[in-house]
């Protein structure tokens, strides 16, 4: 069974494997093996349009991307 869920607020929808994918892509860039991200956290704020994320447990305020 495949399933998808969407976030939707004010006129606007968010994928959240799509968020997933990005900080997935921020991992990768930010010099780190998939292998090595154990948890991935995430937590979207829609009245900001920032998803902040939390890696194997670690994050701060400034973690997070633009939706």
């Amino acid at each position: 069974m495949k399933a998808n869920l969407f976030v939707e607020f004010s006129d606007k929808q968010v994928d959240t494997a799509a968020l997933f994918e990005t900080a997935k892509e921020i991992w990768k860039n930010d010099g780190n093996k998939v292998k090595d991200l154990q948890t991935v956290e995430l937590y979207y704020k829609p009245e900001e349009s920032k998803c902040y994320y939390v890696f194997n447990g670690e994050g701060s305020s400034d973690s997070y991307f633009g939706v």
